[in-house]
């Protein structure tokens, strides 16, 4: 379903990808590890559109995202994100801030949005919460309004970059959750995640970044058992 070979991208003199190649297979989960600055949420700024490359091709779901001639609302259909802010409407309420690109973006009509957003927020366990503002609820339940809000787009992929950084640790469990039934029903995810217990149990492949690359790929058993790149075993040793 997603495609990358060999992109580049640098940010003045500062390169943060240098030549990165994977692929993402349909249903599969891939998380992507690695210290901070090693490019994990630029590769998925990319994947998205909403960075451009400056080498290389990212082809997902038969659409070049690399083209000039990039239809991004096409590539919208197709790929959801949710990011580490939840960058939700303040003044709008939940059921409002999931309604609202299916209903401006894509002109869908509003009695269907309103009942499929009804249901995803029922999917994340916020049924009740749909006239409540953001400012009301925690940074879990804001974080799963956001997850909701992406998957009112009806994506094929998610995206999921450090969704988990900005809350506390009692509310981490319940994104985490959230995205375990999203993948355990068939989701295609690409996930930047620090949490090393939660990549080890829900993903189908690892891919460990550093400078730019990616260093090592491999299953869950073989990356954290049995990891072959030196500086693999050197980030693990600092984390588990």
């Amino acid at each position: 379903m997603v495609s990358i070979d060999d992109v580049h991208k640098s940010f003045g003199r500062n390169s943060v990808l240098s030549g990165v190649s994977m692929q993402v297979f349909s249903g599969e989960v891939a998380c992507l590890i690695g210290p901070s600055g090693s490019g994990k949420s630029t590769l998925l700024r990319c994947i998205n559109g909403l960075v451009s490359v400056d080498k290389g091709s990212i082809n997902v779901e038969g659409i070049q995202v690399n083209s000039p001639h990039l239809d991004k609302l096409a590539l919208r259909r197709k790929v959801g994100m949710v990011f580490q802010q939840y960058n939700l409407f303040p003044h709008w309420t939940v059921l409002q801030n999931v309604m609202m690109a299916p209903i401006h973006v894509l002109k869908e009509d509003r009695a269907q949005v309103e009942a499929r957003a009804r249901h995803l927020l029922k999917k994340v366990r916020l049924e009740g919460k749909e006239n409540s503002h953001p400012g009301e609820l925690s940074g879990g339940q804001q974080q799963r309004v956001a997850i909701a809000r992406s998957l009112a787009m009806n994506p094929d992929i998610m995206l999921f970059d450090e969704v988990t950084a900005a809350l506390d640790p009692e509310t981490v469990k319940e994104v985490l959750s959230t995205i375990r039934e999203l993948a355990e029903e068939g989701m295609t995810c690409v996930m930047v995640t620090h949490e090393m217990r939660f990549a080890r149990e829900i993903a189908d492949t690892i891919h460990f970044t550093d400078g730019g690359r990616i260093v090592e790929s491999g299953s869950p058993v073989d990356f954290f058992k049995a990891p072959q790149n030196s500086r693999t075993r050197a980030f693990l040793e600092q984390v588990l």
